[in-house]
């Protein structure tokens, strides 16, 4: 027997097996997200719903100012802030202390936890989150404004406060949600809150600057 006759055979063997070493690597690599590089001038339309699903967009987001300490711009016309890391600091509902929604850089199985103290502006409602968020997968996910690659996370609270009436708050809230480092943002979001129950947001169309 020639020892030599199998070379073509491992020779292929060897190719296979490294063509599939290099995919995997590629995909390790593709399931992380560093901090996205926002511009003055992207732009982001969400529909936000309960119950009936909507393709309707009702929240406009543009983004007008960056400096290291934050990104500032406007959502339906009225001012907006947001951290380095996207996380929403201020809005026309809310105000958020210490909101890590996102810490980046993102990777499959990150854990953080974060408290935050909030104001839910609607309501007149003030209080406290401790915060509990796992990064489980990395998948794709289709909303109005296409498919995307994205990263996996759940949130995990429990809140303390009181309310506009001053009614005690105390509860936990679940929130999945969805960010695609394509479209600098997350594109999807489901929230269960023991006071205004199950509600759903979803990116109906962005435009980013190059």
């Amino acid at each position: 027997m020639n020892p030599f006759q199998y070379g073509p055979v491992v020779s292929r063997i060897f190719s296979v097996s490294a063509l599939a070493l290099a995919l995997l690597a590629g995909s390790a690599l593709a399931q992380n997200a560093d901090r996205p590089n926002v511009k003055v001038g992207d732009q982001w339309q969400f529909v936000m719903y309960y119950g009936i699903p909507s393709t309707e967009p009702n929240r406009a987001w543009v983004i007008n100012s960056i400096t290291p300490a934050g990104i500032e711009g406007t959502e339906n016309g009225e001012p907006l802030m947001l951290t380095p890391d996207l996380n929403v600091l201020e809005s026309p509902r809310h105000k958020d202390s210490n909101p890590k929604a996102l810490s980046f850089p993102l990777e499959v199985g990150k854990q953080w936890r974060y408290t935050s103290d909030w104001v839910f502006k609607v309501k007149g409602s003030k209080g406290s989150s401790v915060v509990d968020v796992a990064v489980v997968g990395h998948e794709k996910v289709k909303v109005p404004a296409g498919e995307f690659d994205a990263f996996k996370l759940v949130a995990k609270g429990i809140i303390r406060g009181v309310s506009g009436i001053n009614s005690q708050i105390a509860g936990e809230t679940n929130t999945t949600y969805w960010y695609a480092p394509a479209a600098r943002a997350i594109v999807k979001s489901v929230s269960h809150n023991p006071y205004i129950g199950i509600s759903t947001v979803e990116l109906v169309e962005f435009h980013l600057q190059p």
